[in-house]
């Protein structure tokens, strides 16, 4: 491995060295083998990378391949004009590929390259780049509060949180090199017509002065040369500004783009009918090739049903489970009747939890972990964070059917009493405005229910758009956690029991038993010491430093 660290130094060299040094002919051939190779590797590099910063690289790999290209050129025409347009084997047949013997045509050939390069994928990627960077730092205070409350929820852990807001750092920097690394490609594609005209005129100029060729001989030679050495060094820059513009325009996934694309085309098969109908109707218009028409349409009918038939049937296996709790309502219900005829039983029902969570029926897959719901992990994630926090330990939480709210409310309790209630939409996604927006988007007005701040339910069509604009984007079980965070935050010192400080005191007995058998009962009682650590928790004080409290 240490001697793979020292391979892009060496390479550099080998370019300095290229501009000085004139090559023979077969390295000269394979110096131009090499370069389109590793184009295509970082062409299909951006295919299979699921993020940008899997190959944050990209910016100074983009530079280092620019002048590769560049050193390659002036090789190139220095073998050109000193060896009569003989330039290797690999600038000869890409020459003859090309003009097959019209040189009119080549030109024509070669210029679209070139101008396609230039005012299509070149101009598009730059400009993709800086929006993008734009937008990637003017969301980064938004990215950094969403991080903040995932971790203040028990969501995620410090380790977490930091490596995210690394993650941030890192994205942040990636997209500001990408809007300068893009002016490189952009350099690079002017260059390369400006080359192969120095090479033909230049060639023409010298071929006539050296004399022993006829003009037409001459102007065939040089032409084959500039245009071969032109293709030569377009066609792996073409693929660099493919892949400009592909990893700019890659939003973040968790699959490649190969996958993506697949994915997304087979969710919507009726495109693919309809595109068949269209393309058989097409067949009606004199002189359309039938055969070619008729068989690509058949092809885009026939995988379309098929994958129609496919979607139907995934989704006939879905809904028994849908239905299946509902079948055995009226049963539930008599035996629910059965059980409270005995009054022990209802005698059970007067204590209270410490914390309850109600939520509307159509809310209910949001905590069922049998509908893939992660709510209980991250309430256990929340447990730890704010015993290691504050020193408390939460007490369980209930979550009931709540049959009097409405279908997307929920309603949190403290020993019985109301004391936060939320509404949510299943399927949106909560945009938060931290205050520094550089857009607008439509969605449902609303107020965040943990911070009060101004937000909008959008759908999930629109989430990407929204974090360019700056809001921070939160899906609804992210709102419900914080929410019921912040709430046991501001309620701790109800919740803590003597039955907890009877137990934090045993805990504390483990490790210095002597502090705890001085100190209580005989300098504070037990119950006294209750009202001192409800009163720190009043005012947002940790109580884990028992040691340090007793001591006190």
């Amino acid at each position: 491995m240490k001697i793979l660290n020292h391979v892009v130094p060496l390479f550099v060299i080998l370019i300095v060295a290229l501009i000085i040094i004139p090559l023979p002919t077969p390295l000269l051939d394979m110096m131009l083998i090499l370069n389109i190779t590793l184009s295509l590797i970082i062409l299909l590099m951006t295919m299979y990378i699921k993020t940008a910063l899997e190959f944050s690289v990209f910016p100074s790999i983009l530079l280092i391949a620019t002048l590769f290209r560049l050193a390659l050129n002036i090789s190139s025409t220095r073998k050109i004009l000193t060896d009569q347009g003989n330039a290797g084997q690999v600038i000869k047949t890409f020459g003859q590929f090309v003009l097959q013997g019209n040189v009119v045509v080549g030109f024509i050939v070669f210029l679209i390259i070139v101008l396609v390069n230039f005012m299509v994928i070149t101009k598009g990627s730059e400009r993709v780049s800086e929006v993008a960077a734009r937008f990637k730092l003017d969301a980064m205070p938004g990215k950094q509060m969403a991080i903040d409350a995932d971790l203040n929820s028990g969501m995620i852990t410090e380790e977490q949180a930091h490596q995210r807001r690394e993650d941030i750092q890192r994205e942040a920097e990636f997209y500001g090199s990408m809007d300068g690394a893009s002016k490189f490609v952009k350099g690079d594609a002017v260059m390369a017509i400006v080359i192969t005209f120095i090479n033909l005129i230049g060639g023409i100029i010298i071929g006539m002065v050296q004399g022993g060729k006829t003009f037409q001989e001459v102007l065939n030679i040089y032409t084959i040369a500039s245009v071969g050495d032109g293709l030569v060094s377009q066609i792996p820059a073409l693929m660099i500004s493919t892949a400009t513009g592909m990893i700019v325009t890659r939003a973040a996934s968790k699959s490649t783009f190969g996958e993506d694309v697949t994915s997304q085309f087979i969710a919507q098969p009726v495109v693919f009918v309809l595109a068949g109908i269209t393309l058989a109707m097409m067949c009606f218009v004199p002189n359309m090739p039938v055969p070619q028409m008729l068989l690509l349409s058949t092809l885009l009918i026939v995988f379309g049903a098929q994958a129609m038939k496919k979607q139907k049937e995934a989704a006939g296996e879905v809904q028994p489970a849908v239905e299946g709790p509902a079948s055995n309502a009226a049963g539930k219900q008599e035996s629910e009747t059965e059980y409270y005829r005995n009054i022990d039983n209802i005698y059970k029902l007067l204590p209270l939890d410490a914390i309850e969570m109600d939520f509307g029926y159509s809310l209910i897959p949001l905590v069922d972990e049998r509908s893939g719901s992660s709510f209980i992990d991250r309430l256990v994630m929340f447990r730890k964070q704010f015993a290691t926090e504050m020193g408390m330990v939460v007490p369980p939480i209930r979550l009931r059917d709540g049959g009097q709210l409405n279908p997307n409310q929920y309603m949190i309790k403290i020993k019985g009493e109301e004391v936060a209630r939320g509404e949510i939409l299943m399927d949106y996604y909560l945009a938060l405005d931290p205050g520094n927006l550089t857009g607008e988007i439509d969605g449902i007005d609303t107020v965040e229910p943990a911070y009060g701040i101004p937000s909008k339910w959008i759908t999930p069509d629109k989430k990407d758009m929204a974090e360019m604009y700056g809001y921070t984007v939160i899906d609804p079980l992210s709102v419900v956690i914080t929410h019921l965070s912040e709430t046991i935050r501001r309620h701790a010192h109800e919740l803590l029991s003597r039955q907890d400080v009877s137990q934090m005191l045993e805990n504390m007995k483990k490790y210095n038993a002597t502090l705890v058998s001085d100190v209580v009962p005989n300098v504070i009682t037990q119950a006294n010491l209750q009202k001192v650590l409800c009163s720190l928790l009043r005012e947002g004080v940790p109580i884990r430093d028992m040691e340090t409290i007793l001591e006190t």
